[in-house]
């Protein structure tokens, strides 16, 4: 990994891990859409205004459908699952769930083709599978309804990353990474903004959630989304998508520490046992070879 990479890795880290942070006050004020559809029209158009005044030259030559694709998956359904879910069940275990992208990613490339299953790889999926069920079957708050709809939402939103992320790296590969984050950011917005009509922004927003909506949207979303696509083009998209696990750990933080959450031992070994999982399934651990 070069040092520009790494660079980015570390940033993407921190942004996203701090994210939730911003993210609780966005969708308190406004509303768990409106903060997906508001979030993505500001990224997107914000990154064009900067490559028009850059005079970057964009090529969106792909098309409209792998665009609409990504910004369904890795931005709408990503999005709105996390921001459905963080306020239900908190930031610390909602950051759990997205070390698990990884397991739904090495699925996905087993399917399609694009990367080999090894042994290493089905118990890390193992793994993944037995540390979910620790992290929602032994919660530390009471087992109710709204609890598990924002665990299911969680569940989608790491699906639709992983989803998007392979799509991307399969039909957007000569695609620049400014081009794949304007596209999918707009076609995010243009897709979840007629779900306002069921879901409208609950109040007036004040002045400072729409400061925390402009952060949220142009330092941790149009920024961290060029990075990370850029990162996807340069070491891979399994290589790149492990930085959940240093976002997962950031933000457990924050939750734990910051915002007073409740987890459990049985969730805290429930989320090493996914990570375990996951560096097994990226290669990062790997099991002994049998002797000859």
């Amino acid at each position: 990994m070069s040092p520009r990479d790494f660079a980015a890795y570390a940033y993407l880290s921190l942004a996203w891990g701090l994210s939730f942070l911003l993210l609780l006050h966005v969708v308190d004020a406004f509303g768990w859409i409106g903060a997906v559809t508001f979030r993505c029209f500001i990224a997107g158009v914000l990154l064009l205004a900067i490559a028009k005044i850059m005079r970057r030259r964009l090529d969106f030559s792909a098309g409209w459908l792998p665009f609409a694709a990504v910004g369904a998956t890795t931005v709408a359904g990503q999005l709105i699952g996390l921001s459905y879910a963080t306020p239900l069940i908190g930031t610390a275990m909602a950051a759990i769930f997205v070390a698990s992208i990884p397991l739904f990613s090495m699925v996905i490339a087993q399917l399609w083709g694009l990367e080999r299953i090894t042994p290493a790889r089905v118990l890390g999926l193992a793994l993944g599978t037995i540390g979910i069920i620790m992290l929602v079957g032994f919660p530390a708050v009471p087992v109710t309804s709204a609890f598990l709809l924002g665990c299911l939402a969680m569940v989608g939103s790491t699906f639709s990353a992983a989803f998007g992320s392979n799509y991307a790296s399969r039909h957007l590969s000569g695609t620049g990474p400014w081009e794949v984050t304007i596209g999918s950011f707009i076609a995010g917005g243009v897709l979840t903004l007629p779900l306002l009509w069921f879901v409208p922004v609950p109040g007036t927003p004040a002045t400072i959630d729409y400061v925390y909506l402009i952060a949220l949207a142009a330092l941790m979303s149009a920024l961290t989304y060029v990075l990370y696509f850029g990162l996807v083009k340069s070491i891979g998209a399994t290589a790149a998508i492990s930085v959940e696990f240093v976002v997962t750990v950031v933000a457990v933080l924050v939750g734990a520490f910051v915002l007073d959450e409740p987890l459990t031992a049985l969730q805290f070994c429930g989320g090493a046992v996914i990570v375990l999982g996951c560096a097994l399934v990226l290669g990062i651990l790997r099991l002994p070879r049998p002797a000859a």
